[in-house]
């Protein structure tokens, strides 16, 4: 973790510089350095800032809010909700799935992956980058959610009209750090099974998404991953 800084895609670099120089961010790379000595801790390092990598600041249209990183062996890859290729779709993406289809009308993809989202231009980002083996949220309230808000508020304060997703409590209380005069924001329950048949169901939130972006004289999203 001693080189964290240099590995972050360079234009999220020159906005986020500052945070990397902060009392926390030093904090935060001691403790996952201690982390890293005494358990597993996912994803890979060098996939630890893969959301920022794939979608660079100035190319971002919709961020799509996570909480954790998946704690199961090969699961997590930086990119919230998804999964590497081969790897078991969790339940709140099969929900996703769902809702895509009942929106847009895509067969469900065989896999989990969600990279082609990502270099279209959804943030995929997930609050907190790093956990504990078998451990959910064991890496909360350590820093990743202060360099994550910096993240988003940056978002929001240097671009315009952005579509900010935000699915369950955790991502609805991310509300008060986006601009609503200059961006939009989707609103539902989280896609987990507990929840999912409150409102996420129904939502349209893909086919929502590609209206504002139509709207905005920008490229729409192509959802399909089958």
């Amino acid at each position: 973790m001693g080189q964290i800084n240099p590995v972050i895609d360079e234009s999220w670099k020159a906005v986020l510089k500052e945070e990397f120089e902060k009392k926390y961010f030093l904090e935060l790379k001691a403790f996952l350095l201690e982390e890293k000595r005494k358990y597993r801790i996912f994803p890979p390092g060098k996939l630890l800032f893969n959301a920022f990598d794939h979608t660079p600041f100035d190319k971002v249209k919709v961020v799509l809010l996570g909480q954790d990183p998946y704690h199961g062996p090969g699961q997590a890859h930086g990119l919230c909700f998804s999964v590497p290729d081969g790897v078991q779709k969790p339940p709140s993406l099969i929900n996703i799935f769902k809702e895509l289809q009942a929106d847009l009308g895509f067969e469900p993809p065989v896999h989990g992956n969600l990279t082609k989202w990502a270099d279209q231009g959804v943030l995929l980002l997930n609050a907190t980058l790093t956990v504990r083996e078998n451990q959910a949220g064991s890496h909360q309230h350590h820093g990743w959610e202060t360099f994550t808000d910096a993240a988003i508020t940056q978002l929001s304060l240097r671009r315009n009209n952005l579509v900010f997703v935000l699915w369950g409590n955790y991502a609805l209380a991310k509300r008060s750090l986006i601009d609503a005069s200059r961006h939009f924001i989707l609103t539902s329950v989280h896609p987990s099974p507990l929840s999912a048949h409150r409102g996420f169901f129904g939502c349209n939130h893909f086919s929502q998404i590609n209206n504002l972006l139509r709207q905005q004289g920008v490229n729409e999203i192509d959802w399909n991953l089958s």
